[in-house]
């Protein structure tokens, strides 16, 4: 089920572009085999069978957050949300409001400082102002730029 190809021209995409890319068919791939694991381990009769198939989902759960980990450490998004949701006590969606009160209203990129998105005053979506996340294939860096100025 995961996506093996790319959605543009591979010619066109940077090395780094294709490294994301199968880090993140990867990661869909491991949560997959845990989600079937768990399915069979949970509906099987079989207590032998069962411990053997928890195991399975166990290593690949490792195998996720391996793959999780290097996605951190080679997208500065990837980190900056990884830092503001994982291993977080309380209720993750005020996790959030708290980051986006950070950044006034607005949510920010990996440094928590520069905003990528603002709302409209009247607590709309803003249309008229969103600003894209662009991807520069030569660099691999995500940063922010204004498009869709009042659509």
């Amino acid at each position: 089920m995961a996506s093996t190809t790319y959605h543009e021209a591979s010619e066109l995409l940077s090395e780094k572009s294709k490294d994301l890319h199968r880090a993140i068919v990867s990661l869909m791939e491991e949560l997959e085999a845990i989600d079937w694991y768990q399915q069979r381990a949970e509906a099987t009769q079989d207590l032998a069978l069962r411990a053997v198939l928890e195991h399975n989902r166990d290593e690949e759960t490792e195998h996720a957050m391996m793959v999780l980990e290097w996605l951190r450490r080679a997208s500065p998004v990837f980190d900056a949300h990884i830092r503001t949701y994982l291993l977080k006590e309380g209720s993750i969606t005020r996790l959030e409001s708290a980051e986006k009160g950070r950044a006034g209203g607005a949510v920010t990129g990996p440094s928590n400082h520069e905003p990528l998105a603002a709302g409209g005053p009247d607590g709309s979506l803003g249309l008229g102002s969103l600003q894209a996340i662009a991807f520069e294939s030569s660099t691999g860096n995500l940063s922010s730029t204004s498009n869709l100025e009042n659509t």
